[in-house]
């Protein structure tokens, strides 16, 4: 009997120690409650962004990416933000994939416009800029060298 109550507290404490680390990643990972509204933006190419990443303003976080659809008609990648309920987005926002590094993930950056109006829930963002490719600006480099020394 004495071995099974150090076995019920070595449990209890590995199970409160499990639930001090969901807390800390929830907390430290900024995970949201839910509340909030969507926005969406359609671009020729997401170049490897991925449910979860960032939206940004000004490199603060101001919600993420929910969704990553094609469109049918269009051919176009149709993305969708959750963005926070207390930030207004103007209608005339602009929106880019950026990447954090050379190496790095990708994110949603937003650049906001002057209008006075705001992009509704379920609005779409008009401006978009895909991420440039990086592969293609290397052989286009490398091309444009090579016809400079003929």
């Amino acid at each position: 009997m004495k071995r099974s109550g150090f076995e019920t507290l070595l449990g209890a404490i590995v199970i409160v120690v499990a639930i001090g680390f969901l807390s800390f990643s929830a907390k430290v990972g900024n995970i949201s409650t839910g509340d909030g509204y969507m926005i969406y933006a359609d671009f020729s190419g997401i170049g490897g962004l991925q449910v979860g990443d960032e939206v940004q303003i000004s490199g603060v976080r101001i919600g993420s990416v929910a969704t990553i659809d094609l469109r049918e008609d269009t051919y176009l990648a149709r993305v969708g933000m959750g963005i926070e309920s207390d930030i207004f987005i103007p209608d005339d926002t602009a929106a880019l994939i950026s990447s954090e590094g050379l190496l790095g993930g990708r994110f949603m950056l937003l650049e906001p416009g002057a209008s006075e109006d705001a992009v509704k829930e379920g609005g779409r963002i008009e401006f978009t800029q895909a991420p440039q490719n990086l592969e293609q600006l290397l052989g286009q480099f490398i091309f444009s060298m090579k016809d400079d020394k003929e």
